[in-house]
């Protein structure tokens, strides 16, 4: 069982249910769904509720509602398109190589994997919507964590020192929620605590949300937690350090300034964090990923419980979705054996990676071909295309989560596997202060987990193009990849087509503002200081 803080779930829920949000969700109509939604003093009699309502923070990442997985607190849109991992993953993954859904009656879907969205997706509004809800949220908890306000709670110094990580931790979420909007928007809506709740929000384009998120990030380091002495699904400093290198490897198509240098610092702080890869690379992946040799490689899981913190989010959709449509494989993966009869398949692209001969024992490699045909030329045919077993609801004890279809596998959303090559990627686009022997060693690292005979590269034998291939064999479905082909130039225009891309069988060019997704049409209704993205 993964509570978050194992705290009781109504504490989990407390913070979803609070109606005094900043004003960067008021495009969002947040519903309070119980008599006893409002936020007063007589919550605060108790010192635990502090850290029952960061717990409401982090909740978000998770949880969509108050009445169960099928519930959303946003009103107009529905669980299925506003859980904050799902909607990354498809905005991250299913629009790019790697990836196809069956059932494109599914709102949105279709859109999103065909690149041919609009402002009017929900799959885009509901990660606008969502990570504006961590904003506001993160934004509440500090205006009721003042040092004011908790001296006329008379709270007791021991809980006033918890507190100070305790905002450390809502600044970071806060962060990362910008830098998600900078990454896949450009923009936002931007308040902190210090803005009146219902003030008209600025919009801050990318340089802004870019400077603030590093001042940020940097401003709490000395606050958060250590790495690796941290409760299970709450944020260390390792989390900023990666949200930090993430940025500073992108910053490039972010500010239009190289930033590798930072990104190696960073790095380097993460690997000196004390983390250490999983003994087996499917650990990563499985139920018991919260207990098992993977705790030393998460850096940061979006948690997932078939009892407590129940959703239908990334991992749930991905376990059951690799259930192929004749396979019945599901028993094996913890779920139905039906599962979603082959609701997610792979594009050939992505199969191909796998096809040299060193590959052919990679333990990354858990592709379903016999039987199977390469090809999709019919995106609704469960039967086309290879199946991926990644995820599962399987423990590495030989048990499995406690429910069949909601899952007990809580999605890696950062691991120190990604830090290795960040760190060699950042080396060869021109950073300094990398060691090539530490770069080769981190390298062969993941080929010698993954079984790979080749596992004795020099540093002569990794460029950029082995780089972007191994990042996909190592964190596929991983919500990495379309960012990782902006980066290296491939996921617009023609110089390198996937099937279905640009909604060509074989794919076509993409026009360069997709590189950004719309700022949905809601939002801007909603804020007139926001400004469509070029090109929408």
């Amino acid at each position: 069982m993964k509570n978050i803080f194992k705290i009781e779930k109504i504490a989990i829920l407390f913070l979803i249910m609070v109606v005094s949000l900043s004003s960067c969700t008021k495009d969002l109509d947040i519903t309070p769904q119980d008599d006893q939604d409002l936020l007063g003093e007589d919550f605060f009699t108790k010192e635990t509720a502090y850290k029952e309502l960061l717990a409401g923070v982090y909740a978000n990442l998770s949880l969509t509602g108050v009445d169960g997985e099928g519930s959303s607190n946003i009103e107009g849109l529905d669980a299925g398109t506003s859980q904050f991992g799902r909607v990354l993953l498809y905005l991250q993954t299913l629009s790019a190589d790697q990836m196809i859904w069956s059932y494109e009656n599914d709102p949105g879907t279709r859109e999103i994997q065909r690149n041919i969205w609009n402002a009017d997706d929900p799959i885009i509004y509901g990660m606008f919507g969502r990570t504006h809800v961590t904003i506001a949220f993160a934004n509440n908890f500090l205006r009721e964590t003042t040092e004011e306000k908790l001296a006329a709670r008379n709270v007791s110094e021991a809980t006033k020192t918890e507190i100070v990580k305790f905002r450390a931790e809502a600044r970071l979420l806060r962060a990362m929620s910008y830098y998600y909007m900078m990454d896949l928007f450009g923009q936002a809506n931007f308040t902190t605590e210090n803005d009146a709740i219902n003030a008209q929000p600025l919009a801050y384009n990318r340089q802004q949300l870019f400077d603030f998120v590093e001042a940020e990030l940097t401003a709490i380091e000395a606050d958060l937690s250590e790495p690796m002495n941290v409760e299970h699904g709450r944020a260390s400093k390792g989390v900023a350090w990666m949200i930090l290198a993430k940025m500073y490897l992108n910053a490039e198509v972010y500010i239009g300034q190289p930033k590798y240098t930072e990104a190696l610092d960073n790095c380097k702080k993460i690997i000196a964090g004390g983390y250490i890869l999983a003994d087996n690379y499917l650990h990563n992946f499985m139920a018991d990923n919260n207990t098992n040799s993977a705790v030393n490689e998460i850096i940061f899981p979006i948690i997932s419980d078939g009892q407590i913190t129940k959703n239908y989010g990334p991992t749930t959709i991905m376990i059951n979705g690799s259930v192929g449509s004749t396979e019945d494989n599901g028993v094996a993966l913890g779920v139905g054996a039906d599962g979603w009869g082959g609701a997610l398949r792979l594009r050939k692209q992505f199969v191909q990676l796998f096809d040299a001969s060193i590959y052919n024992n990679d333990t990354r490699n858990t592709i379903i071909s016999e039987g199977r045909d390469i090809e999709i030329t019919d995106i609704s045919n469960q039967d086309q295309g290879y199946l991926l077993e990644k995820y599962s609801n399987a423990t590495s004890t030989g048990g499995f989560g406690v429910d069949q279809t909601l899952v007990d596998t809580d999605f890696p959303l950062f691991r120190l596997a990604d830090v290795y090559l960040m760190y060699a990627e950042a080396h060869l686009r021109g950073g300094t202060g990398a060691n090539p022997a530490d770069l080769t060693s981190y390298i062969n690292a993941l080929r010698t987990r993954a079984n790979n005979p080749q596992n004795n590269l020099t540093i002569s034998d990794i460029d950029l193009d082995f780089i972007i291939d191994e990042r996909a064999r190592e964190l596929h479905w991983e919500a990495h990849r379309r960012q990782d082909l902006i980066r290296f130039g491939r996921f617009t225009g023609g110089s390198y087509n996937w099937a279905w891309k640009g909604n060509g069988t074989n794919g076509i060019a993409l026009p360069a503002h997709l590189n950004l997704y719309p700022i949905p049409a809601a939002s801007l209704a909603s804020n007139p200081s926001l400004t469509q993205n070029v090109g929408y």
